[in-house]
Formats: structure tokens, C-alpha cells, sequence
């Protein structure tokens, strides 16, 4: 379903560093494969000229999240720790030539691993996001102080970037307000009251896969869709989600449209997408879908989130 860059299909199918690095004396561990991603770097730090001599990595996760802990390693190794500590998940995104929007999350992951393992070679006490603030996603256990690092770093400015950069809301949705309080909160205080620039084509996210007109100095631009009457609503959903279905059930997946609810549509995901730790992905994907179809905003849930007698 995404377009991934040369660069990133060669740090999958051929990732560098890759295993146990039994001489490490900095080590980061991020996620939960319970939750569909995990990342273990290893770092061999030269104690004298804090040097980052060697570094590999164990990761559970899709293909985005092997290659930007691939290119990771390649990118600290030689640096001083220091060095190091300022390298950014965009700088893993632009060193893969772009990812798609909805696996920047594995870059994000990519430097909270960084981070950690530099604490444990400064022998710095570093707790998992599940402890170091309020707990915003409990889906994937994600924290109010990793969405604001991702909302500063990556100047996000909408609940959709955050939950492709991070995960948080991916799931069951039911953070989606504390998310936007988050974001609120933190662009408040930077003063970023419009979406920036895009970056140029061939860095980060959709602008690497697919380069976007540029935009006015103003504020987001709203969808205008004529208004559908309810037929015609419902139409359109069911023609886009049918549009989806080969896509997924190549996967040996698929999904059926279960009720409409005003902005709420729920959706039942059955075959290999049932449980799937990369389901949350499969729903953005049909929300993104819908969103373009019916021209408004609207959310896609998962059918056991049916309100009772529904």
C-alpha cells in the first residue's frame, strides 16, 4: 500500500549491522512487541574519545522500522556520543531518502533507542515513556513527553502526523482528545499557529514519494466537497472501501463496512488483519481513503467500539 525509496528497500532487504553486539557498553531498548515494534541498539563506545566504534541492532517490526534501525547504525558509527545524541528521527528519515507518512513512527523509534542507549553509557537513569509522563495511548504506550519531542522535532501540526509519527491514537481512538490537547499545548508554546512549509521533495514523509504543490502562507487549507445527501454518503463509502478491499485482501486480509455513525465509521477487519500488530496502519489507511472520498473529516473505529444496542 506505500511506495518505499531505493535507499529503504536496501536497508531492508540487506540491513547493515544487524545481531548482538557482545562487546556493547551502551544499550537502548525501545517498544513492545506486544504492541508491533521493538528495537535493541547495541553501542561499543570508546570510554576515552567517547567514540562510537561499532553499534548493531535487534529489531521486531515491518520493513520501515528494519531499515531506519539499519541506517541508524551507520549513521553513529564514528561519531562522538555527543554527535550522536543530536541526530533526529528526520535525519534517519532524509538519510533513507523519505518515508512514507504512516512509517515515520519506526524513525521516531529509530531515536528514542539513541537516546536511551546514550543514557545507559552516561550511567543516566532513562525511563520508558510508559513512566516518564502521562500515559496518552495506552494502545502503544505512548507518553505526553514522546509526542511533545515529535510534535518539536518534526513540527507537526495535526492529530493525523502524530499518530503516523508516534502511533498514539492508532488504535482504539479513544485518546484522540488528549492527543489534540497535547499538540494544542505544544504548538501554543512554540507559537506555531499554521502548518510550516513543506520540506522539499526527496526528504521526509509523502513530500519524498509523491513532491506536493506548494502552499500558501495560511492557515490549512479546508476541504469544500460539495454536501452529499446521506445516500450519497453512504455511497461513496461503500464504493471506497470496496475500492481498498484487493489491496488488502492481498494480504490475506479484508475489512467490511458495519455502521455509520455522523463522523464515526466502523469498520470490522477479519483475516490475517484480524489481531494484526499492523492493523492501527490498516485503519489509517481506510480513514485516509475515506476522508479523500468524502471530502469532510471523519474517523474510522474499530466495530467492537459499537456503542451498546447499536
Amino acid at each position: 500500500m506505500w511506495n518505499y525509496t531505493d535507499k529503504v528497500k536496501e536497508h531492508f532487504f540487506n540491513p547493515k549491522n544487524a545481531g548482538a553486539l557482545d562487546e556493547a557498553n551502551a544499550v537502548g531498548e525501545v517498544g513492545s512487541i506486544t504492541c508491533g515494534d521493538a528495537l535493541k541498539l547495541m553501542m561499543k563506545v570508546n570510554p576515552d574519545s567517547q567514540v562510537i566504534e561499532d553499534a548493531k541492532f535487534q529489531t521486531f517490526g515491518c520493513g520501515s522500522a528494519i531499515a531506519s534501525s539499519s541506517a541508524l547504525t551507520e549513521m553513529i558509527i564514528g561519531k562522538t556520543v555527543d554527535e550522536a545524541l543530536v541526530v533526529t528521527n528526520r535525519d534517519i528519515a532524509e538519510y533513507l531518502g523519505g518515508l512514507p507518512p504512516e512509517k515515520m513512527h519506526c524513525s521516531v523509534m529509530g531515536a528514542e533507542a539513541l537516546r536511551a542507549a546514550i543514557a545507559n553509557f552516561k550511567g543516566e537513569e532513562w525511563v520508558d515513556d510508559h513512566e516518564e509522563g502521562e500515559l496518552v495511548c495506552k494502545c502503544f504506550g505512548i507518553d505526553a513527553a514522546m509526542i511533545e519531542r515529535a510534535v518539536t522535532v518534526n513540527s507537526l501540526t495535526t492529530l493525523e502526523e502524530v499518530t503516523h509519527y508516534t502511533k498514539a491514537g492508532g488504535s482504539c481512538q479513544t485518546c484522540h482528545e488528549k492527543i489534540e490537547e497535547v499538540l494544542e499545548a505544544v504548538l501554543a508554546k512554540t507559537g506555531a499557529l499554521a502548518p510550516p512549509k513543506s520540506h522539499a521533495p526527496g526528504t521526509v514523509g509523502l513530500d519524498a514519494i509523491k513532491p506536493l504543490a506548494p502552499k500558501a502562507e495560511a492557515a490549512p487549507a479546508k476541504l469544500t466537497a460539495p454536501k452529499l445527501t446521506n445516500v450519497q454518503r453512504m455511497q461513496k463509502i461503500m464504493v471506497a472501501i470496496e475500492e481498498l478491499r484487493p489491496q488488502i485482501q492481498r494480504d490475506g486480509g479484508d475489512v467490511e463496512l458495519v455502521d455509520i455513525d455522523g463522523k464515526d465509521i466502523y469498520v470490522r477487519l477479519t483475516g490475517a488483519c484480524s489481531g494484526c500488530s499492523q492493523s492501527a496502519g490498516t485503519m489509517m489507511g481506510v480513514q485516509a481513503k475515506l476522508v479523500e472520498a468524502l471530502g469532510e473529516f471523519v474517523r474510522v473505529k474499530p466495530a467492537s467500539l459499537l456503542p451498546a444496542g447499536a
